[in-house]
């Protein structure tokens, strides 16, 4: 297996100590479906919870859908998607030991059940002034202040249901993060990094077109695999062919690390590029077939949660054009 760079961005999330494995295992959706499923937005305290029958909160803010009731209670999911279980356990509620506020992606399902997406995401939990929170996958969260993220977080959730929000607050935040070079993971650098992995996740949803020359340095970024995943995930607003051959040549040259190049392929397959398919299909017989994915604790309820090699993602993008 490629080596992957040491993931200093948040990858354990503080309840997984909480929950009782028993071997229930789900594939974890990518924050993207979290948000686009979701029907409201909101801050909330933890009133209390448990892990069986779920978690009920008071709602202090509310940034989109429609007008809630003060007090609910979360007591379903909405994108768990178990691959085993045993002992006759499933999947259980995070307990929020010593968490006291959170924002949460509710879901209305149809028997009128409050529902998260799954026991590990649909909530981005505040902790010592700063908000844990998911702007690609659980595997990879950023400590972030609260300003930035409401700022952030509401426009991708307005963005993916057509409310509209705050373009010029958005765009100086994103000039100012990605105006200093791409930052590594050393003390004096972790905060900046952070801003900047924000900055290049809203791009993603929000799908900004005039970034270009500022997701360029991390896409090259050969120190920080996490600023190469955000930069190739940025790039997709850009469907043109200096971007398509970027994406190639990165896909045939990166010996770095499989994620990244799995992401680039992914790019590709949104600006479905058939004029390039001969070229994809050179690539396949040199592609890697090792096991690629977010790694981690084996013992991690979202092990199960799906990545394919590159040589796989290849294949399922040309099935495509």
């Amino acid at each position: 297996m490629h080596k992957i760079n040491k993931l200093v961005i948040l990858t354990i999330l503080f309840h997984l100590g909480n929950i009782k494995t028993f071997a229930t295992t789900w594939d974890e959706p990518w924050a993207d479906k979290v948000i686009k499923q979701a029907d409201y937005f909101v801050l909330a305290d933890i009133i209390s919870c448990d892990d069986e029958k779920g978690v009920k909160i008071k709602i202090l803010k509310q940034f989109g859908g429609e007008k809630l009731p003060v007090e609910i209670e979360i007591t379903d999911f909405y994108l768990l998607d178990i691959m085993s279980t045993s002992a006759g356990h499933g999947a259980e509620f995070p307990s929020f030991k010593d968490i006291k506020q959170s924002y949460f992606f509710i879901k209305k399902n149809s028997k009128g059940k409050y529902c998260i997406s799954t026991p590990t995401s649909g909530f981005d939990y505040i902790k010592d002034d700063n908000v844990y929170a998911t702007y690609r996958h659980s595997y990879h969260q950023a400590s972030v202040p609260i300003d930035v993220y409401e700022m952030t977080m509401t426009a991708i959730f307005s963005n993916y249901h057509n409310f509209e929000y705050d373009t010029k607050q958005i765009t100086n935040f994103i000039d100012k993060a990605l105006s200093t070079k791409p930052a590594g993971f050393g003390e004096d650098e972790i905060n900046t990094f952070f801003l900047q992995h924000v900055a290049l996740e809203t791009i993603f949803h929000l799908k900004l077109e005039k970034y270009f020359n500022l997701i360029i340095p991390f896409f090259n970024d050969s120190t920080n695999y996490h600023n190469r995943v955000s930069a190739s995930r940025a790039l997709i607003a850009y469907n043109n062919e200096e971007v398509i051959n970027l994406l190639i040549n990165k896909i045939a040259t990166n010996k770095e690390d499989d994620f990244t190049t799995v992401i680039c392929i992914w790019t590709l397959k949104e600006f479905k590029p058939k004029d390039f398919k001969k070229n994809l299909e050179k690539l396949i017989i040199n592609a890697s077939t090792e096991q690629n994915g977010f790694g981690g604790n084996i013992m991690d309820p979202r092990v199960a949660t799906n990545f394919p090699t590159v040589k796989n993602a290849l294949e399922d993008l040309i099935i495509t054009l």
